[in-house]
């Protein structure tokens, strides 16, 4: 993995992190916390969306959108665990 490879990658995370917390309003990790939740969003994207048959087009727009999905699942997750 190259370098542009891994900045496409920390970008698309950024922005994910960034919609997501909008989203889920009052809830953030402030611009690095939401880089590794737009980033972790994107991976739990990866393995829920295909196993229910859900899927966005290639691009950057279906990968922010993908990547946006995923985090706003795991926001929902995290305010519920913190909650109990």
């Amino acid at each position: 993995m190259g370098i542009q490879s891994i900045l496409v990658i920390v970008i698309i995370g950024a922005i994910a992190g960034w919609l997501a917390g909008q989203i889920v309003k009052g809830f953030g990790f402030g611009l690095l916390g939401n880089i590794v939740v737009g980033i972790l969003g994107a991976f739990v994207a990866g393995l829920i969306f295909p196993v229910i048959g859900l899927g966005f087009g290639g691009g950057i727009v279906g990968a922010i959108i993908h990547a946006t999905l995923g985090a706003v699942i795991l926001l929902f997750l995290i305010k519920l665990v913190k909650r109990a």
